[in-house]
């Protein structure tokens, strides 16, 4: 940086010649200014002293600008990272000549914290929370301030807990998804760049939502259905249109009540129109069954989840 170092001495040097012209143009035109009202000098000399002063201020304000040209050439002989994070491995050796192109990359610097982890929504999913939030099956929270967790690859879940800050406004021409990205505090450097993990959005709310396990539901000829016990504990066939999963159960959108009996294990033996033995939830392990005990069909409520808080 030793030229650049000359250079804005030089320019330093320049502004304060500069300035010590102006400071004396300055005088030079206080002393006119009563001379000139006793016309004791003419309007030119006035008019002289006035132009002299304008000059100096004038070269004043270049001579700054040269400073601060020499001082920004000088910054860029050392080369700062615009952020902080971790940095790959040199690319460049000592003595290699740089320049400002591609080739001239020194390394790539990683920002840790904040992370942001990416993740795409698919055209179909999105036309269906569509379709649900017309049908009022479905509620976003207020501003669409979801908040997202992060699953890594062996399963754990990232403490921290992420909003969304940007979705992409088009559709992927390639995959049919638009990107959607999540801010995560990472102090720790626990996420890095390049990492593998599942997102799960959650905030959304299901109002009045019916749950049944995925275990109740079949799936016959043309749609899904489960067995409905009536009051008189006999089965019947109800068709039913099944909505997301939550965990090992099942959302009904249309089909089914709360309140109502169905069938949850054993449902392929059930006949239409049968009597069932109406039994009660399986005993644990740890309490002995009792001898000769007939085989036991376990029956669900269809549960009515209100305010069920939905995760994706």
């Amino acid at each position: 940086p030793k030229p650049f170092e000359a250079a804005l001495q030089t320019a330093k040097g320049q502004l304060a010649q500069q300035q010590a012209r102006l400071y004396v143009t300055k005088a030079n035109l206080a002393r006119v200014i009563p001379l000139a009202k006793q016309n004791a000098l003419s309007q030119k000399d006035l008019d002289d002293a006035t132009g002299n002063e304008k000059q100096a201020e004038a070269a004043v304000i270049a001579a700054q600008g040269e400073v601060e040209t020499a001082q920004l050439n000088l910054s860029y002989t050392t080369i700062k990272s615009p952020l902080n994070g971790l940095s790959s491995f040199a690319k460049q050796q000592d003595g290699s000549y740089v320049t400002a192109a591609a080739n001239g990359l020194l390394t790539t610097v990683y920002q840790l914290d904040p992370m942001w982890v990416n993740f795409s929504v698919s055209e179909n999913e999105l036309l269906g929370y569509r379709s649900q939030l017309e049908k009022k099956q479905l509620v976003f929270p207020p501003n669409n301030d979801f908040d997202v967790s992060v699953i890594l690859a062996d399963g754990t879940v990232f403490p921290a807990t992420g909003h969304i800050n940007f979705a992409n406004p088009a559709f992927s021409t390639e995959t049919g998804t638009f990107l959607v990205r999540a801010s995560f505090a990472n102090p720790q450097g626990t996420l890095r760049p390049g990492q593998f993990v599942r997102a799960r959005v959650s905030g959304a709310i299901r109002p009045n939502a019916i749950l049944v396990p995925q275990r109740a539901v079949l799936q016959g000829a043309k749609s899904h259905f489960v067995w409905v016990v009536d009051n008189e504990s006999k089965a019947r066939q109800r068709v039913v249109e099944p909505g997301e999963w939550h965990g090992d159960d099942w959302f009904i959108t249309d089909g089914l009540h709360a309140g109502e009996r169905i069938v949850v294990d054993g449902a392929i033996r059930v006949i239409a129109d049968t009597p069932l033995k109406i039994t009660g939830a399986p005993k644990p392990a740890s309490q002995p069954a009792a001898d000769n005990a007939p085989p036991e069909k376990p029956q669900s409520l269809a549960a009515r989840q209100s305010g069920q808080t939905v995760t994706k």
